[in-house]
């Protein structure tokens, strides 16, 4: 019969003990879940929305590039003939303005070029922080998250480097060509 009642109040002991557990453990806990979750959704958002304005920009730069190109080349088109209808007295004089113009045309090129990516770069490395910043905040509230926030920055910072190392021929073949 003692058994039979230690039993009882074990039983009874433990539905107490998940009684408490359920009723006052089990919502803050699930509370939290749904608020990480939703930083996390939120996180996510930003990620894509930022994809999406590199996309744009990456699209204006492609745009603008041709459109320079396109107008260095309406420059020389009109350069070569404007010299084809001077005389050849002043063929030495228009050789030398449509070379000036040409010259200048390119330089602009160039200028606007540099110009874009300056801007470029400012703008992503700009946004770049700002999200760095939110998320490396956001990471490193827990010890946890900072060891892996670290180890996984390193990494990208390798294999950055190896992007960059693999990028310069072609940049140097592509400046050649220019």
């Amino acid at each position: 019969m003692d058994e039979v009642l230690a039993y009882v109040a074990e039983l009874v002991a433990f539905a107490i003990i998940v009684f408490f557990i359920v009723r006052y453990v089990v919502p803050p806990v699930r509370k939290a879940m749904q608020a990480q979750q939703e930083k996390i959704r939120i996180q996510i958002e930003r990620a894509a929305e930022t994809e999406k304005r590199l996309a744009v920009a990456e699209a204006k730069f492609a745009d603008a590039q041709v459109e320079a190109r396109q107008e260095a080349a309406k420059i020389r088109d009109n350069a070569r003939a404007d010299a084809q209808r001077i005389v050849e007295e002043l063929r030495a004089q228009a050789d030398r303005e449509v070379e000036r113009i040409r010259l200048r045309g390119e330089e602009e090129l160039a200028n606007r070029r540099q110009h874009l990516l300056r801007e470029l770069h400012a703008y992503l490395g700009q946004r770049s922080v700002e999200v760095a910043d939110r998320l490396v905040e956001e990471h490193l509230a827990d010890a946890g998250a900072r060891s892996a926030t670290v180890d996984r920055f390193l990494e990208e910072l390798d294999a950055m480097s190896a992007r960059d190392a693999a990028a310069q021929p072609s940049l140097v073949a592509s400046k050649g060509e220019s």
